[in-house]
């Protein structure tokens, strides 16, 4: 995947799921993932991972227990490692994810929208 363009359009183009992030990169043990989100996400955290996320269409808002904060296209939010949170999306959004390639989705709250192998696109 090194010294290939990716063009973003294309990519989130050929999914349609929602909470399924796909690996289109890897640098220095960090992952760039893309993803849709549409509702609400579980709460969750991730003990030893640091998360970036960064709204390339649409918007949502990344709750915590203590504050909600709203990104839109063009905005990104770092959630720190044990920050419990939730994405939530009254519209579908999609995100752009950059986090290390062990991190798993649901984090410390494993459930059915668990992906613990993600697709390469």
């Amino acid at each position: 995947m090194h010294n290939k363009k990716v063009n973003l359009n294309e990519k989130f183009g050929l999914f349609s799921d929602h909470w399924s992030p796909k690996i289109v990169g890897e640098l220095n043990g960090q992952a760039v993932k893309l993803a849709k989100f549409q509702g609400a996400f579980d709460w969750h955290s991730h003990a030893e991972e640091d998360e970036l996320f960064l709204v390339h269409r649409g918007e949502f808002r990344m709750e915590f227990r203590d504050r909600t904060v709203t990104l839109r296209e063009g905005e990104f939010l770092i959630v720190p490692r044990g920050v419990e949170h939730r994405p939530v999306a009254e519209e579908e959004v999609e995100v752009i994810l950059f986090e290390p390639m062990t991190t798993i989705n649901t984090g410390d709250a494993i459930s059915e929208r668990t992906v613990t192998e993600l697709d390469r696109i």
